[in-house]
């Protein structure tokens, strides 16, 4: 029987996401699979494996209104194969949507919400594990 691919990623930001790398890999055994850094050297996006496993993280931005997931802790992101379905099934449902339904610079196309508990979940098109791994090291 074959194993099922992951479609939930934890997704978490750190005020210092290059020692966080660094930490993740010396001390927990993750392995970089992707590290793509900003102009500053802050972590723009990461995502490392451990087993089977994919987390993904960054370093944390200034708050910004349009964009929840610059200052949170941690959250999780969700593969989802038909966005727009499950995006009506939210709104329908009366969910607190924080940042809207839309197309990135990566190439998805997702939403996130706000949960009851004020955790932060976005689902979206974009599968870290199919996408070719950029910029490791």
């Amino acid at each position: 029987m074959t194993e099922a691919r992951p479609n939930i990623f934890p997704a978490l930001r750190y005020t210092d996401g290059p020692a966080a790398v660094a930490f993740l890999q010396a001390m927990l055994g993750f392995v970089p699979r992707m590290v793509m850094s900003d102009a500053e050297g802050a972590i723009a996006h990461a995502e490392m494996t451990f087993g089977p496993g994919l987390i993904m993280l960054a370093s944390a931005t200034p708050a910004d209104p349009a964009n929840p997931w610059g200052t949170a802790a941690m959250g999780l992101y969700v593969r989802v194969e038909d966005i727009e379905a499950h995006h009506a099934r939210a709104l329908a449902a009366g969910a607190d949507i924080v940042m809207p339904l839309q197309d990135t610079p990566y190439g998805s196309r997702e939403y996130s919400l706000r949960d009851p508990g004020g955790h932060l979940w976005s689902f979206g098109t974009y599968d870290p594990l199919a996408a070719e791994p950029a910029g490791a090291g």
